[in-house]
């Protein structure tokens, strides 16, 4: 008979090992596909269109307990199956949307790589692949460093269960939030009472040409800064100064000067009808330059910032890779362990893993069909970033870890091994895009695994039980994520300025520069040296980064977010809210309501019932931009609306959660 083993000394979790009450229960398994659905539909447009997405974890685990509660109770282990299973979908479908989209990039001609049965698998593969590389850390990372490793995600969603009788307080929270986030996205979406937008662009004639301040009034970006931050929020808009008041009038003032076409010459602008020959500078727009130049700078910074901050961890790396094979030879799951304490078997973890290999290899309609090293590249690459990424996510939590670095780390070396095998063809793209993808994938969800088990070790769940929760969540959401990115896609075209893709942008520039080697260095030189720059004032760049590549109408709102959460912060005396805080609740339902309205108005346009993006001010003539006139009175009227929506947030941010 097996000996058991004893539970680790100095901490007892919440529901002891002895006890055995339910957990993954059929009603815990429903009530977390559905969640996992929302929320994974909801990141998919959010990722979209922002470029970044927050960790769905603690909305989650209130809404499971108010949920479970009208349904006849539950027990804590339920409620953690709950938010276990729907924060697969949320993580799952960050990775999906920041890779896969690029493949509209890199063949647009082409096979029609981008379809509903390739974006299923790959995130079946990446989400799976990222559950059992995280098998063989979690008595590493969660147990033998727990006091060590913060997990700031993981701690406060045990907090929310463990104080499962407020429930229902902390859940009119999110509610609120949700029901705000959605009405105004209705309002300014659908039924036009006011507009999307804000800005003024200066007139090239002016001594400030063509710089531009755009606020795109949306309450999920508005959410977004809350839940980062003022310092992230604020680093993040400094980007975006940087590209549009900074290099942009820059780049005009220059350009009035020069009479020749300025290489690189886009595709996009090898044409100017009016003249018959390439756009000068001076004859493009804002946006025009953004795309044409500004957004290789924006690239190379953004490039630069994700190595440097894989560099910085290089310890953590190292440290986190020897534990990752010691978990390998030791096993993860034995005969005569408590329940707290059982795993997946270290043979499923194997055999699964090699046969997800496989099935990238020989899958039929797949970029990879027949390409053995894309397979070896994406488990070593797999089980190296997934294990990064959970020892980075103990440290700063989910919604901060650097998953695109990850990825542009990966494509890099992808596309530089491809390069010295001289396959740098055209068909050559997606298959790098492939490899990306499901270790963008296996490495966003690897990390959101390990602050869903560091929840159940704290409330005492079953990991096996959690581990296999996470599949389900995979299975599940994978089928409304492929579905969803596809509709978004047919109803606004992936790269329109509805739903820009900016990370999937991003990966398609790096992709493409690298295969053709024909990217245009000059330009990603000098993002690559604002970064170090930057590096070198002490600033960690990558949030900068990836400001100055999105759109200032994006940063500006989500700094807005920011400016609200510090104000409060004055206000009440915290130095710094936790991840469990009356603001950051309703923030999320902000960022859900919002999302998920947008959903709905493009399920209104895609069966003809609107009009996308009609113009705004049908109803109160305030908000009614008269033609041919300027349009400060609307947005005026439109940016006073916004500076409502963040003072209703600063009121239920000073709510007290009792």
């Amino acid at each position: 008979m097996a000996t058991v083993r004893p539970s680790p000394v100095g901490f007892q979790p919440y529901v002891s090992s002895a006890e055995s009450p339910a957990e993954f229960t059929a009603k815990a398994i429903v009530i977390g596909v559905i969640f996992g659905l929302i929320f994974g539909a909801s990141t998919v447009y959010l990722g979209l269109r922002a470029g970044l997405t927050v960790s769905a974890s603690i909305p989650i685990a209130v809404l499971a307990i108010s949920v479970l509660k009208r349904l006849g109770g539950s027990t804590i282990l339920e409620n953690n199956i709950v938010q276990t299973i729907g924060s697969a979908g949320e993580s799952v479908a960050g990775g999906v949307v920041f890779t896969i989209p690029a493949l509209i990039f890199l063949t647009p001609n082409g096979p029609g790589y981008f379809n509903y049965f390739q974006i299923t698998m790959l995130t079946f593969a990446g989400g799976i692949l990222g559950v059992l590389m995280m098998v063989p850390l979690r008595r590493a990372l969660i147990v033998k460093e727990h006091g060590i490793l913060p997990y700031p995600e993981g701690t406060a969603c045990a907090e929310v269960l463990v104080a499962g009788e407020r429930g229902g307080k902390l859940a009119a929270l999110v509610f609120s939030g949700l029901g705000v986030g959605a009405l105004w996205k209705a309002l300014s979406w659908v039924f036009n009472v006011f507009r999307q937008d804000v800005g003024y662009t200066f007139p090239r004639t002016s001594q400030f040409p063509n710089a531009t301040v755009d606020i795109d009034i949306s309450p999920e970006y508005l959410g977004v800064g809350y839940v980062i931050g003022p310092r992230i929020a604020g680093t993040m808009f400094a980007g975006g100064v940087l590209s549009w008041l900074v290099l942009l009038p820059l780049l005009s003032i220059l350009g009035n000067y020069i009479t020749v076409p300025f290489p690189p010459i886009h595709p996009s602008f090898a044409n100017n009808p009016a003249t018959g020959r390439p756009f000068l500078i001076a004859e493009m727009s804002p946006s025009q330059l953004w795309s044409a130049y500004i957004r290789y700078m924006g690239a190379g910074a953004v490039l630069a910032a994700g190595l440097i901050t894989l560099a910085r961890t290089i310890p953590t790396i190292i440290g986190s890779a020897r534990e990752g094979l010691k978990g390998l030879g030791a096993g993860a799951s034995g005969a005569g362990r408590l329940r707290t304490e059982r795993d997946i078997p270290m043979s499923v973890v194997l055999i699964g893993s090699g046969l997800l290999a496989v099935f990238i290899a020989v899958a039929p309609r797949m970029p990879t069909q027949g390409n053995i090293l894309a397979a070896v590249l994406i488990v070593v690459f797999g089980f190296f970033f997934a294990t990064v990424s959970s020892r980075i996510t103990g440290l700063i939590g989910s919604s901060s870890n650097p998953i695109s670095g990850m990825t542009i780390a990966t494509l890099i070396l992808t596309c530089l091994l491809f390069v010295f095998l001289g396959w740098t063809g055209d068909p050559y793209g997606p298959v790098a895009i492939c490899v990306g993808a499901v270790v963008c994938i296996a490495a966003a969800n690897a990390g959101n695994t390990s602050q869903d088990l560091k929840t159940g070790y704290i409330v005492g769940a079953t990991p096996l039980y959690q581990q296999f929760a996470l599949i389900v969540g995979v299975l599940a959401s994978a089928s409304v994520i492929g579905w969803t990115t596809l509709y978004l896609h047919r109803v606004f075209g992936i790269g329109s300025p509805a739903i820009a893709a900016p990370q999937a942008t991003l990966m398609a520039t790096i992709i493409k520069g690298l295969l053709s080697q024909n990217l245009p260095w000059g330009l990603v030189l000098v993002g690559i040296f604002v970064s170090v720059t930057l590096e070198l004032c002490g600033i960690h760049s990558l949030s900068f980064a990836v400001g100055s590549y999105l759109p200032i109408a994006t940063t500006a709102p989500i700094y807005a977010g920011g400016l609200v959460r510090w104000w409060v912060e004055r206000q009440t005396g915290a130095h710094e809210e936790s991840e469990l805080s009356a603001g950051t609740l309703f923030s999320s339902g902000l960022i859900a309501g919002g999302s998920i309205c947008g959903i709905l108005y493009a399920a209104l346009v895609g069966n003809n019932a609107l009009g996308p993006f009609q113009a705004a001010g049908n109803a109160i003539p305030w908000f009614h931009d008269e033609p041919g006139t300027t349009t400060t009175v609307a947005q005026v009227a439109s940016g006073l609306l916004f500076f409502a929506l963040a003072l209703v947030t600063a009121r239920a941010a000073r709510k007290k959660m009792v």
